[in-house]
C-alpha cells in the first residue's frame, strides 16, 4: 500500500492589513484623543475608527481614512450587514509603538520646534525636508490583525532592522455615543482651530473650573468666558473674513462645560485647520476639527461633551424629590 503525502493548508489570509510609508500623521491623530487610556476600534473599508470615552461626558473620535496607508485590505465582504469585529486596546501602548518609527528623526524635529521663540500649530507640523520621505530612505509600518481575539500587531522596518509590536486587545466595552440632535440645531460657527486654543489660553491663567460659551445672533456672537481663585476672563468673537467664516444662530444659547475637558481636545486644536462649533437643544457641545494632513489628505477629528447642570435644575429637582 502507498500512502499519499498530506495535503498543506494553505494559511488563511490575515483579517486586516494595512501598510503606510510613515507613522506620523497617525500618531498625530490619535494623540488628540489620548485623554482616554483605552479606546475602542472599529475597521470598515473606508478606514478605522477610533473613540475614547471619558465618564460618559466627553468623548472624541478619530477616523483614519485609507487613504493614508499605501495598502489597505480588509478579510470582510463588503455587504450590507457584515461588520467587522470591534475591539478595545490601550491607546498609550499603541502611540508608544508608532513612535519607534522614525524614532531619531521626530526627535531631532521636536528639539527643534522646541528651541523656535515663536511656534503656532502651523510652524510645529510643517514638512521638514529632511524628514525620511524627503530623503528616500526606506520604511513601512504594517498593521495586522490576524483574526477575532489576536493581538494587533504593529510590524516596523526601518533602514534593515524589524521591529514587531504585539498589543494586546480586550472585549469591546464600548458605551453609546452622546446623543447629537443635529435637527434641533440651536447654532452653529466655523472659525479657524488657532482662535478656539489662542482663546483657551488666555482663559487658562484664571485657573477655571467651567467654562461659558454662549451663542448669539447678535454681536458677540460667541463668547467664551470663565472665572476661577485668580479672577475672570472672557473672549468675544464677532464677524470677520478670518473670524468667522460661517454664523447660523437661531437663539440665543448659553451652557458650561467643564474647562479641564475642553482644554483635553488642545492638541486636535492645535493641529487643525478650521473647527465647527454646534450646539444642540439638549446642550450637548460638538467640536469638528479638519485636519489638512501632507499629500493632501483630510481628516476629521469629532469631540462631544455634556454640559453642567444648572443649579436651578438641580434646586428644581430637590423641590421635587421633597414632594
Amino acid at each position: 500500500m502507498t500512502s499519499s503525502p498530506a495535503r498543506s493548508v494553505p494559511p488563511q489570509p490575515p483579517l486586516f492589513r494595512a501598510v503606510a510609508s510613515s507613522t506620523k500623521q497617525i500618531y498625530q491623530l490619535l494623540k488628540c484623543i489620548s485623554f482616554a487610556p483605552k479606546v475602542h476600534v472599529q475597521i470598515t473599508h473606508d478606514g478605522i475608527k477610533f473613540a475614547a470615552d471619558h465618564s460618559r461626558v466627553m468623548q472624541g473620535v478619530v477616523f483614519l481614512d485609507k487613504g493614508l496607508f499605501s495598502s489597505y485590505a480588509l478579510g470582510l465582504p463588503d455587504e450590507p450587514g457584515v461588520e467587522f469585529p470591534g475591539f478595545q486596546m490601550n491607546l498609550p501602548a499603541l502611540l508608544e509603538a508608532l513612535q519607534i518609527f522614525g524614532a531619531t528623526d521626530v526627535a531631532a524635529k521636536a528639539a527643534r520646534a522646541e528651541a523656535e521663540p515663536y511656534r503656532s500649530n502651523l510652524r510645529n507640523y510643517r514638512p521638514d525636508a529632511f524628514h525620511h520621505q524627503a530623503l528616500g530612505m526606506p520604511g513601512t509600518c504594517c498593521i495586522l490583525y490576524e483574526e477575532e481575539g489576536s493581538t494587533l500587531d504593529i510590524i516596523i522596518e526601518e533602514t534593515g532592522v524589524k521591529t514587531q509590536c504585539k498589543m494586546t486587545t480586550y472585549t469591546p466595552e464600548s458605551p453609546d455615543d452622546i446623543p447629537f440632535d443635529r435637527v434641533d440645531l440651536s447654532f452653529k460657527i466655523i472659525t479657524q482651530a488657532r482662535w478656539l486654543l489662542d482663546a483657551l489660553s488666555e482663559l487658562a491663567p484664571m485657573a477655571p473650573a467651567r467654562v461659558t460659551i454662549v451663542a448669539s445672533p447678535d454681536a458677540p456672537y460667541l463668547s467664551l468666558s470663565s472665572g476661577g481663585g485668580f479672577g475672570s476672563a472672557s473672549v468675544d468673537f464677532s464677524t470677520g473674513r478670518d473670524l468667522i467664516e460661517t454664523l447660523s444662530v437661531t437663539d440665543h444659547w448659553v451652557q458650561s462645560y467643564k474647562f479641564d475637558f475642553i482644554k483635553s481636545a488642545s492638541e486636535a486644536m492645535r493641529i487643525a485647520n478650521k473647527v465647527s462649533f454646534r450646539g444642540d437643544g439638549q446642550g450637548v457641545l460638538s467640536l469638528q476639527f479638519m485636519v489638512e494632513l501632507e499629500g493632501g489628505t483630510v481628516s476629521f477629528l469629532d469631540f462631544r461633551f455634556v454640559p453642567y447642570v444648572t443649579q436651578e435644575d438641580e434646586e428644581t429637582g430637590s423641590e421635587v424629590d421633597d414632594d
